[in-house]
């Protein structure tokens, strides 16, 4: 992955909107280790090949960045992206990471489903 590019992000944005897609949306801050630390109150979001279609959406701020996509009825978006790539699937991949390296946020859209 790199550092995101505004400019090149949005152009695979707007590549998928008007289009049904496959989504992967997830959040983590250390879920899966919570129970080496019990004074830290750990939480997380996750959705995988959720069938959807959106509008428009668009990628804002000045990093850690947001990205927003409007549905028909409402909105979904991540916070805290920081990274992203293209597969040779042709599938956007974002994600976020901590001051740490640690994965926070992921945001993916593609044309097929998530294996």
């Amino acid at each position: 992955m790199q550092k995101v590019d505004i400019e090149k992000v949005q152009q695979m944005i707007n590549f998928f909107s008007n289009k049904q897609v496959y989504l992967h949306l997830e959040t983590t801050n250390g879920a899966y280790a919570s129970h080496y630390d019990e004074s830290f109150f750990s939480s997380g979001a996750y959705i995988r090949n959720a069938y959807i279609k959106y509008e428009h959406g668009k990628i804002t701020g000045n990093g850690p960045f947001r990205v927003g996509l409007k549905l028909d009825i409402g909105w979904v978006y991540a916070e805290g992206i920081t990274h992203y790539t293209v597969d040779d699937k042709n599938r956007l991949l974002l994600a976020g990471h901590d001051y740490k390296g640690k994965l926070a946020v992921a945001m993916e859209i593609s044309g097929t489903p998530f294996e």
